[in-house]
């Protein structure tokens, strides 16, 4: 059964630093790309999570968000403010700095609290520290989750588009049968139209029966369409047997190749009509074909 690509994941659970939420949304797309949006102090786990979404997930544009929300989970109790550290090292740096520009250029002035409270990031937040705690096992299981849900919505979605797909396949066929049961007909019209014209510029003389023989057999090769039927149902049968292969085999790229093919046929065939009801049989099959273009665009 195929999958689609448009899908939606989400997971949460507590962790030391606060409650960890991972959402995980994706999008059609010719490859695997993956976008990451991640809280400060977390970078290190996103080669972690490329493993673990790559692992399951081969084709689509796939935005992966992580939010660490601080709670009672990071230590703090019900109605607590956040708490600050201060960075010593670099408040050191600063009043360094600061003592060297005053003496350097002969500035008057105290270096004071109100100068130093507002040189920046001297006071850190815990959570931000706990982050460091957080296991990277607890974003992967989490991660999982998240993907789990994902892979559900999408299998969801590639129910509706399989069974969106079988029915034009059903359409086209039923096109091509009309097209199968004209094609004979249309093969006596056009030899009984040849040998009336052949007899109009003869103008009572006599004709070559050979001569004519061989020219409708040439006609009637450069007519036949059966050779292109044949193909063009064998297109329909690797349709369905990708459509009914394994859920976790990415068939999209086939699913659009075989498409092509089949509109190739499709126009050698209405190429080569010469007949009213053939052409709108073709061109009914075509928008058909059309519509499961776009559908297979979003198949995985």
């Amino acid at each position: 059964m195929i999958r689609s690509m448009t899908g939606f994941g989400a997971a949460s659970g507590p962790t030391t630093a606060g409650v960890l939420s991972v959402e995980l949304r994706s999008v059609n797309s010719r490859h695997l790309k993956l976008h990451f949006r991640l809280p400060p102090g977390t970078d290190r786990w996103e080669e972690s999570l490329r493993q673990i979404v790559g692992s399951e997930l081969k084709r689509g544009h796939v935005e992966v968000t992580l939010r660490l929300e601080p709670g009672d989970e990071a230590g703090r109790g019900e109605g607590a403010v956040s708490a600050f550290r201060l960075d010593e090292p670099r408040l050191q740096a600063y009043l360094a700095a600061l003592r060297t520009l005053k003496d350097s250029y002969g500035l008057e002035g105290e270096i004071d609290l109100a100068m130093v409270g507002r040189c920046d990031r001297l006071l850190r937040e815990e959570a931000a520290d706990l982050l460091e705690l957080v296991p990277v096992g607890q974003v992967e299981e989490c991660a999982r989750e998240a993907i789990a849900q994902l892979l559900a919505m999408r299998r969801r979605e590639g129910e509706r588009l399989a069974a969106d797909l079988v029915s034009r396949l059903g359409a086209i066929d039923g096109y091509l049968a009309e097209v199968e049961e004209r094609a004979p007909a249309r093969l006596v019209t056009e030899r009984d139209r040849l040998r009336r014209s052949v007899a109009d510029l003869a103008d009572g003389g006599e004709i070559e029966a050979d001569r004519l023989a061989r020219e409708i057999a040439i006609l009637a090769d450069r007519w036949d369409i059966s050779e292109e039927l044949v193909r063009a149902r064998s297109h329909l049968e690797a349709f369905d047997e990708l459509m009914a292969g394994p859920e976790d085999e990415p068939v999209g790229k086939r699913l659009g190749f075989l498409s092509q093919e089949l509109l190739r046929e499709l126009n050698t065939v209405g190429a080569k009509a010469n007949d009213a009801e053939i052409s709108r049989s073709v061109v009914e099959a075509k928008n058909e074909l059309e519509s499961m273009r776009e559908q297979i665009e979003n198949v995985e």
